[in-house]
């Protein structure tokens, strides 16, 4: 059985400033346009979530509610996990194989670099710094979500939101 693993890195976000902790910082009015870009793209071409895991951040969280009302997926279905927030990719990792196995795409949002890096530990492939709003799809011809690990992953798309030609 194949899975799918969308990772997204959330989209932009405003810079830190006093008094604003990182975790309430808010997209952008480019975050707020690029993440339902994204989503469009994603179900145009048939990339639909069976669960969406995020973040707790506020940016993530904007992203993730964004994504899901282009993917026509239930605002109340979103899991948000602390977990994910300040992640490793030890953290992602473990969220991603904790997925039921009845599961065959998930979609994960999530901060730098350990989305990044996590691209790269399942794939292979040198993916590099993903940009805000990106994301990589992987393929994996596993039965288990268990069994993702190191170089099991097939690059499938590393897509920007500013090559989405809406």
């Amino acid at each position: 059985m194949v899975k799918n693993l969308i990772l997204i890195r959330h989209a932009e976000a405003t810079e830190g400033s006093a008094g604003l902790k990182d975790i309430e910082r808010q997209l952008t009015a480019k975050g707020y346009s690029d993440a339902p870009r994204i989503g469009r793209h994603l179900f145009d071409n048939q990339v639909v979530p069976d669960l969406i895991l995020s973040s707790t951040a506020q940016r993530a969280r904007a992203t993730a509610d964004l994504l899901a009302e282009q993917l026509r997926y239930a605002l109340n279905q979103i899991k948000y996990l602390e977990e994910l927030y300040n992640a490793s990719v030890r953290s992602l990792l473990a969220a991603v194989s904790q997925t039921h196995d009845s599961l065959q795409t998930v979609l994960l949002v999530g901060h730098n670099p350990a989305i990044s890096y996590l691209s790269e530990y399942l794939s292979g492939e040198e993916i590099g710094n993903m940009v805000p709003a990106s994301y990589v799809h992987l393929s994996f011809e596993l039965d288990a979500w268990q069994e993702v690990s190191q170089d099991t992953g097939r690059l499938i798309l590393y897509q920007p939101p500013e090559s989405i030609v809406s």
